[in-house]
């Protein structure tokens, strides 16, 4: 898989795990979906997570499960959507928890790209799925890839916020050294568990509130 548009820390952790046995099985599927153009994302934007948001300015990580399913939806990010798609009702909810939270409307665009650039970043434990197929490529081996990422960052770097939305994300704070990170967790945002505490989390404000307190830049959600 292409990697020249990523930082030189991210490609030195990613070299590790492209010569293993079950990335092998990985990128085999991978060419097999693009063959068939039933991949999601597109091939070129699997890794767009790691090309928006440099490892050293690395603030905050949104953990997701894996990409949209739909046609042109997904665009490697998190929780984004292409800007020429409707608003994912997650999404959308996300948006709502934003205002009720910091009392302004989301500064973003829903490709989120504006927080990715701002160190952001928007890792799915699955990179990519086949379209039509929610999870269709849960068990390819993609979650030893990204709990490799999570480890990494959990060692590598200091006072990173770790936002883990619904019991798939909170499974993976095992991987992450709570004595030198913050963890917020919280129900997923989708219709059938925002109310049940995903609503009022208030974790935009408790993100920035940390990142201030370690002087660090807020994000401008």
């Amino acid at each position: 898989m292409n990697t020249k548009k990523l930082h030189k820390e991210w490609v030195t952790i990613f070299e590790k795990e492209f010569s293993k046995k079950y990335f092998q099985k990985i990128n085999s599927e991978v060419k097999n979906c693009c063959t068939k153009e039933l991949l999601c994302p597109k091939k070129e934007n699997i890794f767009k997570a790691f090309e928006k948001t440099k490892f050293t300015d690395l603030k905050i990580v949104i953990l997701g499960q894996d990409p949209y399913h739909g046609k042109d939806q997904a665009n490697g990010l998190a929780f984004a959507v292409n800007e020429n798609q409707n608003t994912p009702p997650s999404l959308r909810n996300i948006f709502t928890e934003i205002k009720n939270d910091l009392n302004y409307s989301p500064k973003t665009k829903k490709n989120l790209e504006s927080w990715a650039n701002q160190g952001v970043l928007l890792l799915n434990s699955s990179l990519t799925v086949r379209l039509g197929t929610a999870n269709s490529h849960n068990n390819l081996g993609w979650d030893l890839f990204t709990n490799t990422i999570l480890k990494e960052i959990s060692l590598l770097k200091c006072k990173v916020v770790f936002i883990l939305w619904g019991n798939y994300a909170q499974k993976k704070e095992v991987l992450i050294d709570f004595k030198k990170h913050l963890i917020l967790k919280a129900p997923h945002p989708s219709p059938l568990s925002a109310y049940r505490g995903f609503f009022g989390c208030k974790h935009f404000s408790k993100a920035n509130k940390f990142l201030k307190s370690n002087h660090l830049k807020e994000i401008i959600w």
